[in-house]
């Protein structure tokens, strides 16, 4: 396995503060070309999956080996895709979640959920319920620039993204705030003393949505967790979401603004080990969700710092802004991930995270408080994993045909040729004899 497998695990490792020694405990395998693309998805995902088992050993005091393998890890991340309910293949995305040509460019919306295709209706002048609203939608975007359709689509509470090169993302206000902090932080907020329950397993209050922190909370209810899931009253998740996500917990409804509720949900939080968020920054906040003692990983789109702090995002929309939809794609039009790599990537480091910040809360006590992003994510993925660069296999000299850029040969060894010993020369104009080797 190359190294560059390693690398990735060994600086995911790091950012979650473990103990450098573990990663040698690390085992990769498998079919090789899974999730082919230009950026190192693969690498992002055997990393993301390496680091949660090895969380998940060191937490529960195990010796052995872990076992990445490729043909899992590749499946695991397309987990949507292959779900099937009774034979059924799942919607992965509304008619209205596309690619749109603007004026200028192109735009990306997400449309999934009923109050998101209404704020883009709206915020398009689509009258609801048209028959044919991809025509209106697509028609309404063609004549406008791809930032205002953005700006006009978020202003109403729909989600919208103009695409972006990397250069454009990199200069970017939100993108310079990215670029300048670390994958993940990881804080201890006060010196509580560990929460110590008599029996029975870690208790985890599952406040996510599509995909990432759903993938964290299924995780940890694979590991042995009673994981329970809220969901506000008439706003469940998406059927054939739920179907993939929420294997291995139990889901309830509660609605935090009717007392009744608030009180059972405060109830649960006092008795929970783990509170994971997934919604926008500061839309929890006013509910008061802090408790001595407890966990809390914080899930975003974008970052809770930043112009788009307060944004809503999927994994979709934060490949069109970063620039992966750009180099992903062609001359013709953006490209994609060949899964939604950021979700699931950061939905295992999540889970990770949760996991090294038990272990020392058990050891150290304090509360702890995690956060994530999934365009921090992407930001790994484009910018610190090691990629694919082929310059390193080239060499050029001169010759009789010229200057040649040439491939070198994949044939090593110690003691071996680097290259050869010729160039190649003009055809049929060598004499028909052996040659003399100096």
């Amino acid at each position: 396995m190359d190294t560059t497998v390693r690398t990735g695990t060994e600086l995911l490792w790091s950012a979650l503060g473990g103990d450098p020694a573990l990663v040698d405990r690390v085992e990769y395998g498998g079919p090789s070309g899974l999730l082919g693309a230009r950026l190192p998805v693969m690498d992002l995902a055997r990393a993301t999956v390496a680091v949660c088992s090895l969380a998940a050993v060191e937490r529960a005091g195990l010796p052995g080996r872990v076992r990445v393998g490729d043909g899992a890890v590749a499946t695991a991340f397309v987990s949507e895709r292959h779900l099937r309910v009774d034979g059924r293949a799942p919607v992965s995305f509304a008619p209205l979640s596309r690619f749109w040509r603007a004026s200028d460019g192109w735009v990306r919306t997400h449309a999934n959920y009923p109050h998101h295709q209404a704020a883009l209706l709206a915020a398009l002048g689509v009258r609801a319920g048209s028959a044919d609203a991809v025509d209106a939608v697509a028609a309404a975007i063609a004549g406008r620039r791809a930032v205002e359709i953005e700006s006009a689509v978020y202003a109403a509470g729909g989600l919208a993204v103009a695409l972006r090169g990397p250069d454009q993302w990199a200069a970017h206000e939100q993108g310079r705030e990215v670029a300048a902090r670390p994958l993940l932080t990881r804080e201890r907020l006060d010196e509580a003393a560990p929460r110590r329950r008599s029996g029975g397993p870690l208790r985890v209050l599952d406040l996510t949505r599509v995909i990432a922190g759903p993938v964290a909370t299924r995780t940890l209810a694979l590991l042995g967790a009673d994981v329970l899931r809220i969901d506000p009253p008439g706003s469940p998740e998406l059927p054939d979401q739920h179907a993939d996500a929420d294997i291995g917990k139990r889901t309830a409804a509660l609605d935090l603004d009717r007392p009744s509720d608030r009180r059972t949900f405060d109830e649960l939080l006092d008795a929970a080990d783990v509170l994971v968020t997934g919604y926008r920054p500061g839309a929890l906040d006013r509910f008061g969700l802090d408790r001595p003692g407890l966990v809390t990983a914080r899930l975003s789109a974008w970052g809770d710092y930043g112009p788009w702090g307060g944004r809503r995002g999927f994994d979709s929309l934060v490949q069109v802004a970063t620039g992966i939809a750009v180099t992903e794609g062609s001359e013709e039009r953006p490209g994609v991930l060949p899964a939604q790599a950021l979700d699931h990537g950061t939905g295992y480091l999540l889970a990770a995270a949760v996991l090294r910040s038990l272990t020392e809360r058990d050891r150290d006590g304090g509360s702890r408080l995690v956060r994530l992003a999934l365009a921090q994510t992407g930001h790994f993925l484009a910018h610190a994993l090691p990629r694919h660069e082929p310059e390193r296999y080239l060499a050029e000299r001169d010759g009789p045909l010229g200057r040649l850029r040439y491939a070198l040969s994949p044939v090593a060894y110690e003691g071996g040729p680097a290259d050869w010993s010729r160039p190649p020369g003009v055809a049929g104009a060598d004499e028909p004899v052996w040659g003399v080797r100096a």
